[in-house]
């Protein structure tokens, strides 16, 4: 039997419904609404389609939303100058810097200018930090994705041995101290890594994020596995994932989609901790 697919509109509606309750609620009491900003530079498609996706949704629930669209070849300097606009801006609670930046911008030192108490993508030092103490802050969105449609299953994570390909600081490295934080027995594989292809059939989950279209195979794949696919690479009129996708469906117990998967998902959660700063900072 083919595997369930786990589609990221489905695991984000509800999400959402909750979302748009809770900032109507706190509109009727405080008058105030949320503000959430994007700042991209350059022309990048794939960029420019997802920050159009995440201005028109976050429209849609009912934040108060803006983009920053810079050009290309804008100096570091400018774009920290608008980074500090924003840290100081009362108006937006929470922001974060599309990637991938220009060869030209340092991106450590672009992602270190945030304000923590803003930085809704979760890539700032001190909330990574936060997640490495089991502290309160603001998770990385695409590895909080991933532990949403991980939990859409409703299979249990404590115990299971967990596979992730992939270890970057938005995915592989966070994901795999939330699944730490499930009792999970976690392997961090990457491009050195040998054997590849059987330590992922060993996986219980199985999570592929390295950019490479259709790195791992079909035969891979452990029996009712649960695989989640975050890679997307343009080949011609296609996207690919990087799990080859038809073949792996008739192993696995539940496989993501590329597109379809964890992109919905991710511009949700961009807005669960929106909201959340919203709410520290009006606390405050």
């Amino acid at each position: 039997m083919p595997a369930k697919l786990i589609k990221g509109d489905e695991v984000a509606e509800s999400i959402r419904a909750d979302l748009a309750n809770e900032l109507n609620n706190l509109y009727e009491k405080t008058g105030l609404i949320p503000g959430l900003a994007v700042v991209i530079v350059g022309e990048n498609p794939a960029s420019m389609t997802y920050v159009a996706n995440k201005e028109k949704q976050s429209r849609k629930i009912g934040f108060y939303s803006q983009v920053r669209r810079l050009p290309e070849d804008i100096s570091q300097d400018a774009l920290l100058e608008v980074i500090a606009e924003l840290n100081e801006d009362s108006k937006i609670h929470g922001f974060m810097v599309q990637l991938p930046l220009p060869d030209h911008i340092d991106e450590r030192t672009v992602l270190q200018s945030i304000d923590p108490e803003k930085d809704i993508d979760g890539t700032h030092p001190v909330n990574m930090g936060k997640l490495f103490s089991n502290e309160k802050g603001f998770i990385a969105c695409t590895a909080n994705s991933i532990m949403h449609m991980i939990e859409h299953t409703r299979q249990p994570v404590y115990g299971k041995s967990a596979v992730l390909i992939g270890r970057s600081n938005i995915v592989g490295k966070p994901l795999a101290l939330l699944l730490l934080r499930r009792n999970a027995s976690v392997t961090i594989c990457h491009s050195k890594s040998l054997d590849l292809s059987e330590i992922c059939r060993e996986a219980d989950i199985l999570v592929a994020a390295a950019g490479s279209a259709e790195l791992v195979k079909g035969d891979w794949i452990k029996p009712g596995a649960i695989v989640i696919d975050v890679g997307v690479t343009q080949d011609g009129d296609r996207v690919l994932g990087d799990v080859e996708f038809e073949k792996a469906q008739q192993s696995a117990g539940w496989i993501s989609p590329v597109p379809g998967g964890v992109g919905p998902i991710t511009i949700t959660m961009l807005m669960q901790n929106a909201l959340e700063a919203f709410k520290q900072q009006i606390e405050a």
